[in-house]
């Protein structure tokens, strides 16, 4: 019943899948966090709200791990048929 490293992990790759599976059109805009909606000074310092920071957060998330993901959740499949 003990959360191990490697449930931890699962954890971990199942929250940054389901951040980057997020339709910025369907869903984002919809509860008003679309990147495109930032205000003027969005890029600026520490005037940002916690909001903001979660859409950046969000954007990045979204950008950065696409390609990463696509390997990394290969890997786990391969690993879960032949180990199981």
């Amino acid at each position: 019943m003990a959360l191990g490293l490697g449930q931890l992990f699962y954890v971990l790759l199942f929250f940054i899948n389901g951040i980057a599976v997020l339709s910025e059109e369907r869903f984002l805009a919809r509860i008003g966090w679309s990147a495109q909606m930032e205000p003027a000074g969005f890029g600026g310092g520490e005037s940002q709200s916690i909001k903001y920071k979660i859409i950046n957060l969000i954007s990045a998330v979204r950008t950065l791990m696409r390609i990463p993901l696509i390997g990394i959740n290969i890997v786990v499949i391969i690993y879960e048929l032949i180990l199981g």
